[in-house]
């Protein structure tokens, strides 16, 4: 397909609970390649459908793998066993900070088919599937540091050249959202 444009932070729609996909179309599938060939163009580990302006409950992802993988709709079971890593964001260029994850998940959902899909993973794998569910749930990483963390990443933030220069666009969704979608 093609490479898009990444939203960057201040985008409202990376602050949007993503909806559910309910059409598993050739549509669907036109928004995978998209996501895996921006994905891997950028180059990052993980990067979910808001990031590139659709409000679908769909990410792509390739760790410990040569072949990118995919999760519609995804339910994540946590460990409560903590890891603490550095960690950045497409949408955020340029920052690190380290953010606090479970160490292991296991992540339910479904492939571009209907076809149901479990992932268990540990480490960076579990750590960027939190990250990317945590994209369709309107939640950037920053959101999950610790108060003064956050305040120096904001800080960081204002201090980027590209900060407040991104005129938010929007894509209308080819999926049926009831209207509760771009």
């Amino acid at each position: 397909m093609s490479i898009k444009q990444i939203r960057l932070f201040g985008d409202p729609i990376l602050t949007t609970r993503a909806q559910e996909v309910t059409s598993f179309d050739k549509e669907l599938r036109n928004l995978i390649k998209d996501l895996e060939d921006t994905m891997l163009d950028a180059p990052g580990v993980g990067l979910a459908a808001p990031q590139l302006g659709v409000s679908l409950r769909v990410f792509t992802y390739i760790v410990d793998s040569d072949e990118p993988g995919h999760l519609v709709n995804p339910v994540l079971d946590l460990s409560e066993e903590i890891q603490d890593g550095e960690e950045g964001c497409l949408s955020v260029p340029g920052l690190l900070y380290d953010t606090k994850r479970s160490l292991q998940v296991i992540a339910k959902g479904l492939n571009m088919h209907g076809e149901p899909v479990t992932i268990s993973g540990t480490d960076l794998l579990s750590r960027c599937i939190q990250h990317e569910t945590d994209h369709l749930d309107g939640i950037v990483f920053i959101d999950r540091l610790d108060t003064s963390t956050r305040k120096l990443a904001m800080k960081a933030l204002r201090e980027t050249e590209w900060f407040g220069q991104v005129q938010p666009q929007f894509k209308i969704s080819p999926h049926n959202t009831q209207g509760l979608a771009l």
